[in-house]
């Protein structure tokens, strides 16, 4: 059983294990959020939470191996006991259920050390799960370089945009990083290594070098030419916050993530990974070059932003349950001289790269004050240029919902005084063609809501009129094409 399979590694990982011929069950909290990935109708999808013990039994019954990979992402001072309460959850119903072995990824640091709150707190999860007697193979691994990886995109936004870097001490730390491929190797491979059981295995690539170092090898691989300039007083509040400008990745993920780096995450101890004598990890360039590569050819599996902790923090995220009473909506509707089909395509191809085809400067402008207010932003852009799955983030909406054919459903992850959804759906038309139906919805919360409607409203009359027009127009032109 994998859990986190909506994450990052996890998303990749369950793949990975289907290749080797694993029966493969996956732990979700929403199971619709699998909806649309390659690998769904070969795997058993089972609903639990590993804050809710009573779930976890009947998930886990008959499971052999499971794969641990969930955690927080945020300032962990308030998290990590949350983190820890998760982990001896799962370890005790791991126990009960007959479990011979839990595979959990972790993080590097001398735990002699004074490490930061995050690389603390990974480790102590490690040690959480396996309280209740089953044997655990923790593998701790420093940053890790992928397409859609969270430290490789707060890299490539950083060396792209700014000629001039000013630099804190922690662009100076050293790092050992690992690409992503070998993280899932060593994962994948962990269940057949009887020598790994119960052991701390450390990881790392073939380099060892400073997160300085790797945003100038970067820019390098890429053409760009870029200067470091050291200002030590810049604080890891004041950094991250930074990055929160600069980057997709928001302060409260960020900062956490800087603090660590304070902290040397290099391999000190090479005994564990030496039994996985089979893998031999790539160096910085190479899982560089691979990334990139990966971004070129569209063919980005999971990003850091799939994870809803990314954007919502724990809350749970507002389900959709129609038009209730005292939600506000606004319905567009267009007869169209195209097939549905081309009309989803049009709809669906919306956002990232492409844009929102009409006042697109006005998207934008609102994206960079949501990013101002430390929301999501604008910068997330999408995973893939053309297809869309339940969970994508799209530029600062979540795609809640795809019905192929038919029906897109996006929710607002940008800050404002209640819930919002868009809406996309397209029906066939009987005289021909097809019929588009463009709904915003708003919940508003107090007040607030109905005033930041109230102001709304002759925005939305302008900007949503003329997005229908034009996706009418693009699925036209496609149609014609």
């Amino acid at each position: 059983m994998v859990t986190g399979a909506t994450g990052y590694v996890g998303g990749r990982l369950v793949p990975r294990l289907l290749e080797l011929g694993y029966r493969v069950r996956v732990l979700a909290r929403d199971a619709s959020r699998l909806e649309g990935r390659p690998w769904r109708g070969r795997v058993e999808v089972v609903q639990g939470d590993v804050m809710r013990p009573e779930t976890l039994g009947p998930a886990l019954a008959g499971v052999a191996c499971a794969w641990y990979l969930i955690h927080s992402m945020a300032d962990v001072a308030a998290f990590a006991a949350r983190d820890e309460a998760a982990a001896r959850n799962f370890g005790s119903a791991a126990a009960a259920a007959g479990t011979s072995r839990i595979i959990y990824l972790g993080g590097l640091g001398d735990p002699a050390s004074d490490l930061s709150h995050h690389l603390r707190s990974r480790q102590q999860t490690g040690a959480a799960l396996g309280a209740a007697g089953v044997p655990v193979t923790e593998f701790r691994a420093s940053i890790v370089v992928g397409s859609g990886s969270i430290s490789f995109e707060m890299i490539r936004y950083l060396a792209e945009r700014l000629p001039v870097m000013i630099c804190p001490r922690w662009v100076y730390t050293r790092v050992q990083p690992i690409a992503i491929a070998d993280v899932v190797e060593y994962l994948a491979a962990a269940p057949t290594n009887a020598e790994s059981t119960g052991r701390v295995i450390e990881i790392g690539g073939a380099d060892v070098l400073t997160y300085g170092r790797m945003m100038l090898e970067y820019a390098r691989v890429r053409g760009l030419r870029r200067v470091l300039l050291a200002v030590p007083l810049l604080t890891p509040r004041l950094s991250s916050l930074w990055v929160h400008l600069v980057t997709p990745v928001p302060s409260r993920i960020a900062r956490p993530l800087i603090l660590g780096l304070r902290n040397e995450t290099v391999v000190r101890d090479p005994e564990g990974a030496a039994l996985f004598d089979g893998i031999r990890p790539m160096g910085y360039e190479a899982a560089l070059l691979r990334a990139l590569a990966r971004l070129e050819a569209s063919q980005v599996e999971t990003t850091w932003s799939d994870a809803l902790t990314a954007s919502m923090g724990e809350r749970e995220a507002a389900k959709f349950l129609g038009a209730q009473e005292g939600m506000l909506v606004e319905v567009r509707r267009r007869r169209v001289a195209a097939a549905p089909e081309a009309v989803f395509r049009a709809f669906t191809a919306l956002g990232g790269r492409r844009g929102w085809l009409f006042a697109d400067f006005l998207w934008r402008l609102r994206g960079g004050l949501d990013r101002l207010l430390g929301g999501v932003g604008f910068r997330r852009g999408r995973r893939h240029p053309t297809e869309l799955r339940p969970g994508d983030a799209l530029d600062f909406w979540r795609v809640e919902e795809v019905q192929p054919g038919r029906l897109l459903r996006l929710r607002a992850e940008m800050r404002v005084p209640g819930r919002a959804w868009l809406q996309f759906e397209v029906k066939t038309d009987p005289a021909g063609g097809a019929q588009m139906e463009q709904t915003a919805f708003f919940a508003p919360k107090g007040l607030a809501g109905q005033m930041y409607w109230a102001l709304i409203y002759p925005l939305h009359a302008l900007i949503f009129s003329g997005l229908i027009r034009r996706v009418a127009e693009a699925a036209e032109s496609d149609a014609a094409a």
